[in-house]
């Protein structure tokens, strides 16, 4: 008689994601997004995470394959724990790349939850909140351009990159064509003095919040933002991980969380609870990604006040579904997991 006994299973597989349009931030600009798709299966069953390329914080496509080669071992070594038990087990092995780790966590909770033939969100869920609304970004470009891509895509709430000499004009033309919300991120491009003078003006054009104005480790600069500043200041490079939350609280209004930064669900999860206790706005964030990404991020929407998830609708061809957008609302799918696909 044979026993077969299942084990864990982790691929890795890297895509090309063309986008749109050539997307700008103040350090660089992006038309084609490298990413790596994690698989991770158990029998029937298969889990997706995303990690994507990125210079700032050092995640390349070598790394990312490295890194799953260090722990494969691990992985298909062990049973089926809870994910924050999990968790514990890699992270140790990756403390140099939370890209990758982030991918991990996000693949092992999609399993873990189609496994237990459970909606993923329904670990954590809080089902009597209304679900924030996601912004569309608009990078940085020329007036024009940055206007024909509002108009291309109406929505309630646009996500607006500055870090130019005139970004106060920016902001007022494009005021001329649209009511709705905007969210300034300045992707650390200004000064304290800078941000100051930006911040009286842009407070009379219906912005929500400024997110990130300074340099990250400008701790004296955010201080007295948060001291002089009418418009929420939300930390976005300053705060990449758990441990950071803390010194966040006392300079910003808020953090916004990116799973890659930090490392996946299973941190960030820990990082909104504290965030929570502090008595700060919580964001989520995402990177420029297919929907396995966020699809993933959403399943934390109901701990959020605010969202980032309109990485997959930057791109010109996605290479999944799951969770969509409609003008700004999260769709989510009746399918366990993340219900995430590849196509």
């Amino acid at each position: 008689m044979y026993i077969y006994i299942m084990n864990l299973t982790v691929t890795a597989k890297h895509y090309q994601l063309p986008l749109r349009h050539a997307f700008t931030i103040s350090r660089y600009t992006v038309e084609t997004q490298s990413t790596v798709i994690v698989s991770m299966s158990y029998g029937e069953f298969t889990g997706y995470g995303e990690a994507t390329v990125n210079p700032y914080y050092n995640s390349t496509v070598e790394k990312i394959e490295s890194s799953i080669e260090k722990v494969k071992t691990t992985i298909e070594a062990s049973d089926l724990k809870h994910p924050k038990e999990f968790w514990l087990d890699i992270e140790p092995h990756l403390k140099d790349d939370y890209f990758t780790l982030c991918a991990i966590d996000c693949a092992y909770w999609d399993l873990y939850a189609r496994i237990h033939k459970r909606i993923l969100r329904s670990f954590f869920d809080i089902q009597s909140k209304q679900l924030p609304l996601t912004n569309y970004t608009i990078g940085i470009d020329s007036i024009e351009n940055m206007k024909a891509k509002i108009l291309e895509k109406p929505w309630p709430i646009y996500k607006i990159k500055l870090g130019t000499k005139h970004d106060v004009e920016i902001v007022k033309s494009l005021r001329k064509i649209t009511n709705s919300v905007f969210r300034i991120d300045a992707n650390a491009s200004w000064t304290a003095e800078e941000a100051l003078r930006n911040i009286e003006a842009l407070k009379f054009l219906n912005v929500e919040f400024i997110e990130q104005p300074l340099k990250a480790d400008d701790w004296q600069g955010m201080k007295l933002l948060k001291e002089k500043s009418e418009l929420p200041i939300i930390a976005d490079e300053s705060c990449q991980r758990l441990e950071d939350v803390a010194m966040c609280a006392e300079v910003f209004h808020g953090i916004n969380i990116k799973l890659m930064k930090c490392g996946g669900i299973t941190p960030a999860l820990k990082m909104i609870e504290k965030a929570r206790k502090h008595d700060m706005l919580v964001m989520a964030g995402c990177m420029t990604e297919s929907s396995i990404g966020i699809s993933n991020l959403s399943q934390l929407a109901s701990l959020l006040d605010y969202i980032d998830a309109d990485g997959a609708m930057l791109l010109k061809k996605d290479i999944a579904e799951g969770v969509h957008f409609e003008n700004g609302k999260i769709v989510f799918s009746s399918e366990n997991g993340s219900s995430v696909r590849l196509i």
